[in-house]
């Protein structure tokens, strides 16, 4: 009798596991993006001289995305080969091939949940932490997150530490170059109400950065502090928000910061085809003679979102010691011409924050378009041109000729569809 129970059983084993997986419960999709874009620079990143000769070339982004789900793990593994055209031999023995994404999601339930390995951190406008989708390579961090969530609070706490290799002795220092801190630690809230239209952010960031001696590997640890909140407002009309953070510690110079940042945005839609948008963005600078650092850092956020299309400001440095910090004026408008085409044109005017003896403060003027086309499901078509008219601050701040025209244009196809999606 007790033969036939167990052989009974065995033979009901594989009928039961078969409808534990008719829920299908388990995702895997795959996705492939190709980014080409040609750009034309004449003054892009930093003002040109007079004479000096435009430049031109094509990048490209070939990136592959597998991306497992079940109810309890996810897990995400993109890997990206980035480059110019022409950059590589044909015949190449050592390509470029390198993991953007790599990580797993453990849910463990009632909202909580740890994710770690190579992963974006984008959290609220991009300001301080952005996935900078817009640069060829994008940009990651090696980390770990921990996390809750609910309907109207997440709480995130993010932790990394950073080394160069597989040390056996000789303590911890770490030679920036690779990621620009050796440890961090990010605590970050998130409140939505139930009905009312607001959103509130609350971050702390403490960085640690690398200031000891290359040569003896002595370690020694500076701490950064970054904190700050970001609020939202948004009905059918009028989309607002505004943030502020201030900066606390040391930096990378071992010198003492007191610095800030606070930018206010407003949104109206007129209708369907038209909306218009005015900004200011002040990130206060140094002017050299001060008992504390006083220049701002936006840290890793996606500057190119907010201080101009043509990067002359945090995408790309002062020159010669400077930080002046920045007051960025912008005037905008977004035209819907129809469900697969919209434009922008957004004008800046660009200041110092600080007060630079012997210079006035007006940067220049920067004037910026964007065109997007839906071509077809998964393939859009952008293009874009932008203009930029200095001053002699600029030169002195940034290098180049004012006298000099700036100018800067390009065009992109994003071909990026999901090839493959099945649930078991």
């Amino acid at each position: 009798m007790k033969t036939t129970y167990w052989a009974m059983l065995l033979m009901l084993l594989p009928s039961m596991a078969y409808t534990q997986t008719t829920e299908k419960e388990n995702e895997f999709s795959m996705s492939i993006q190709i980014r080409p874009r040609a750009e034309y620079r004449n003054g892009a990143l930093v003002p040109r001289n007079e004479g000096e000769e435009p430049a031109g070339f094509i990048n490209n982004r070939a990136r592959l995305s597998m991306e497992y789900k079940r109810s309890d793990l996810q897990m995400k593994i993109s890997a990206q080969h980035v480059g110019v055209w022409g950059q590589d031999p044909q015949i190449d023995k050592n390509g470029r091939f390198i993991m953007n994404e790599a990580w797993a999601k453990l849910n463990f339930g009632e909202g909580f949940f740890a994710q770690l390995g190579r992963q974006s951190l984008v959290y609220d406008d991009e300001r301080i932490l952005g996935g900078l989708d817009w640069n060829i390579a994008g940009r990651y961090h090696d980390a770990l997150k921990l996390g809750y969530a609910n309907k109207n609070n997440q709480l995130h706490l993010i932790l990394a530490f950073n080394q160069n290799d597989e040390t056996k002795i000789g303590g911890t220092y770490y030679q920036a170059g690779a990621q620009p801190y050796k440890n961090m630690q990010t605590l970050w809230y998130h409140y939505t109400p139930d009905q009312a239209p607001f959103g509130a952010s609350l971050l702390f960031m403490n960085l640690g950065l690398e200031t000891g001696d290359a040569a003896t590997k002595t370690s020694h640890t500076r701490y950064l502090q970054t904190m700050g909140t970001y609020l939202t407002y948004k009905n059918s009309d009028w989309n607002v928000d505004g943030a502020f953070y201030y900066q606390t510690g040391k930096n990378q110079k071992a010198v003492k910061v007191s610095a800030f940042m606070a930018s206010l945005q407003a949104a109206y839609t007129i209708d369907k085809t038209w909306t218009v948008v005015a900004s200011a963005d002040y990130l206060s600078g140094s002017n050299g003679s001060d008992d504390k650092y006083k220049a701002f850092n936006p840290l890793y956020g996606t500057h190119h979102k907010f201080y101009g299309a043509m990067d002359y400001f945090y995408a790309s440095d002062f020159v010669d010691g400077y930080a002046p910090g920045l007051f960025d004026k912008r005037l905008g408008v977004r035209f819907c011409a129809s469900d697969k085409v919209d434009m922008d044109l957004n004008y800046h005017h660009f200041s110092t924050a600080a007060k630079l003896s012997g210079l006035k403060k007006a940067l220049g003027s920067e004037m910026d378009y964007q065109i997007n086309w839906s071509v077809m499901k998964d393939v859009k078509l952008s293009a874009g041109y932008s203009i930029m008219r200095g001053t002699e601050t600029m030169d002195i701040v940034k290098g180049g000729n004012h006298k000099s025209w700036q100018d800067w244009g390009w065009v992109s196809v994003n071909i990026n569809p999901r090839v493959l999606f099945v649930k078991w």
